[in-house]
């Protein structure tokens, strides 16, 4: 197998058998002075591509005799990790100093240098020596890095000096500006709400008492419309259901993440959790959709779980699939194995299909009615034309760009851990921003929707989800900035794979972000009507 020589720029990740963070039941290796400590070499691959790996021993590194295969679990699979034993010998408190493990004469055949040969534009150079760093605790190994030594290169062009700038950043004031802005401008526009929202229910008692006859206006006129049921009200129900065990699922995981689960060296852990949370948490939906579809006075309740079931795995299978063809072709351990498609099928016939199955069933059975404080007329009332910038679109906009303002920072963070090789731990800091993104997420559409009312526009059920979702749009609009801008990723695997998932990621998003907008607008809405008198 011939093997770009980029990839020889980048070793992969050597990790510490059973090592963990600096915590007390990380491992449960107790080592003597001499004792051998297990040692273990990940995938492989250029540096920029973070989804582009191959396994540690397709590079023409030295072979040694009886490499073995780790047994990786769930998560480890689903995050392309292959890891066999390393050709290095590491003795608990035994130093070395340059110790040769092997000898080997590359040949023109293993190393490939990107159709790029001009030696004048394009240099190569092979690391030869890396260099371990063990941090240990009494008899317990706490952490192992490995880096490469810069004075120590093959060079296979010619050589060349390059001049490096290491910086590092002080992450917590950035965060904290932006949370303290967001939330400024969000109280800002609650008091403002609230003193609006307070002269219109003094305007109506004062209408009340002066006439009742007096023809109304704003949101009062419209009170036998704004709770009539929505076009494709079966669509809404599984894009609430969809949203709802999302929102569940992102909740547990952080709960996890709070508690230390997903600790630096616990490889694997947020994806195995993502599968079984995701599978446990589909009756919510079922529950949720089809409840909130009979309360809806839907009728084909099985056509609507049918549609719960299919709304975020569908899109989600179609993209693993494509996905996972193109890396059989690159031959990257981003495919999944066989085996392993087979137990995530397994997954989701035998715990997801039928957990969605009893929560529609009990959500159809939990007969629960609608709960509409006024009337609703037989025959809708004429929205009047409305200006342009009233329109879905640019409330949309409007919408989501305060949320994604709240988020904006954190996401280069988030972005470099999942799409680079930064290890991201401040779980606490990214709860405390996912609490704000709901709060101003529900905020801003609450505020919309009562515009949207007081135009004596009613049709406000799909125009809350949207504008609630809209952020969505804007986190996808960031990875084209992302990839563009921040990022030296290229190649087809890696492109497809990047906008691919993120696709996936942004649009889940949108269903859960919807959800919070419209039951924080119906909330909204259920308490001005009931506050005023309607007849």
């Amino acid at each position: 197998m011939r093997i770009p020589t980029t990839l020889l720029l980048f070793i992969g990740a050597l990790i510490l058998s059973g090592a963990g963070n600096v915590r007390p039941d990380a491992s449960d290796h107790r080592y003597k002075e001499g004792d051998s400590v297990p040692l273990y070499a990940n995938k492989v691959g250029p540096f920029h591509n973070p989804s582009e790996t191959y396994r540690y021993f397709d590079l023409p590194f030295c072979i040694p005799e009886g490499v073995k295969d780790k047994k990786e679990a769930l998560g480890e699979v689903l995050n392309g990790d292959r890891l066999v034993s390393a050709p290095y010998k590491l003795n608990f408190r035994d130093e070395k100093d340059s110790e040769t493990y092997c000898k080997k004469k590359l040949s023109r055949e293993e190393v490939d240098k990107d159709g790029k040969p001009d030696p004048s534009k394009f240099k190569y150079f092979l690391y030869k020596h890396i260099q371990f760093e063990i941090l240990y605790n009494e008899d317990r190994v706490i952490e192992i890095n490995a880096r490469m030594d810069p004075h120590s290169l093959v060079d296979v062009t010619e050589d060349k000096e390059v001049d490096a700038e290491f910086m590092y950043t002080i992450h917590w004031f950035s965060i904290i500006n932006s949370c303290v802005t967001v939330l400024l401008l969000t109280g800002f526009l609650a008091t403002i709400l609230m003193r609006v929202l307070k002269n219109d229910f003094m305007k109506y008692a004062q209408d009340e008492e002066a006439a009742d006859d007096q023809e109304e206006t704003g949101w009062k006129y419209i009170h036998g419309d704004v709770f009539r049921f929505p076009k494709y009200k079966s669509v809404f129900a599984a894009s609430l259901g969809s949203g709802t065990q999302l929102f569940t699922l992102t909740i547990f995981i952080f709960m996890l993440s709070l508690v230390g689960v997903f600790y630096p060296y616990n490889r694997g852990a947020l994806f195995t959790a993502l599968v079984v949370i995701y599978a446990l948490t589909s009756g919510i939906a079922g529950y949720t959709a089809s409840s909130f579809y009979c309360q809806l006075e839907g009728k084909n309740w099985v056509r609507n779980l049918l549609l719960t079931g299919g709304l975020f795995c569908g899109p989600l299978f179609l993209t693993f699939c494509f996905l996972n063809t193109v890396a059989i072709a690159y031959s990257a351990t981003a495919a999944l194995p066989f085996g392993t498609i087979v137990v995530i099928v397994l997954i989701w016939t035998l715990v997801t299909s039928p957990l969605l199955v009893l929560g529609g069933i009990a959500g159809k059975n939990s007969k629960a009615e609608f709960q509409a404080p006024v009337r609703t007329t037989k025959y809708p009332r004429e929205i009047p034309q409305l200006p342009w910038y009233r329109s879905a679109i640019p409330q949309m906009a409007m919408a989501g760009f305060l949320p994604f303002s709240a988020i904006y920072i954190e996401l280069y963070y988030i972005f470099a851990s999942v799409w680079g090789h930064r290890i991201y731990t401040i779980y606490s800091i990214l709860f405390i921003v996912f609490i704000i993104l709901l709060i101003v997420t529900a905020f801003i559409t609450v505020a919309l929707t009562y515009f949207q009312l007081a135009a004596e526009d009613h049709e406000w059920w799909w125009r809350s989800f949207l504008c609630g979702g809209s952020t969505g749009l804007f986190i996808y609009a960031y990875c084209l900035y992302y990839y563009y801008a921040r990022s030296d990723m290229s190649g087809f695997m890696q492109t497809s794979f990047f906008f691919g998932y993120m696709a996936c990621i942004c649009y889940g998003f949108f269903l859960m972000l919807g959800t919070v907008g419209f039951r924080a607008s119906l909330f909204f809405v259920r308490h001005i009507y009931r506050s005023i008198k309607c007849e």
